[in-house]
């Protein structure tokens, strides 16, 4: 009677140790990145800031945002998420956040399905948020997609 509860309990800790990997994954991942000017490269001086809240679900590899703003030196122009690149480096297009060819609103709200080489780079820090503007077209504010 003893052996057939301990193989019981042995069998249930061997099963959770096989499947808790699988919900640590399905699990919400929320952030919420500062923007900020100082964050762009090379970095610039404005009064604007912001926050990029962002939640992405590993399980359906969908990533959600929402970008507040205020303090901007002009209007939006654009708005994206860029990598690969480290927090000190330039990278590419990878995502429009409003719709191309259109001022983002504030807030700027969406959400997209990434593959798997982007959902890869999302998780391992290597996109940033960038807001464009008229007298800072290449960035007026910037942040890191840093998880804890």
């Amino acid at each position: 009677m003893n052996t057939l509860i301990c193989r019981r309990v042995i069998l249930v800790a061997f099963w959770m140790g096989v499947a808790w990997p699988g919900v640590a994954q399905a699990e919400l991942l929320s952030l919420k990145v500062p923007l900020t000017g100082a964050s762009c490269v090379p970095p610039v001086e404005t009064n604007g800031t912001g926050t990029a809240e962002l939640t992405y679900d590993a399980a359906t590899q969908v990533v959600t945002w929402r970008i507040v703003y205020s303090g901007l030196s002009s209007p939006t122009t654009m708005a994206h998420f860029h990598g690969p690149a480290a927090p000190d480096k330039k990278g590419p297009v990878v995502i429009w956040l409003a719709p191309q060819g259109s001022s983002p609103e504030n807030p700027i709200t969406g959400q997209a399905t990434l593959p798997p080489e982007q959902a890869q780079q999302f998780v391992a820090g290597e996109w940033y948020v960038n807001v464009h503007t008229q007298s800072r077209p290449a960035c007026e504010l910037r942040g890191q997609v840093m998880h804890p």
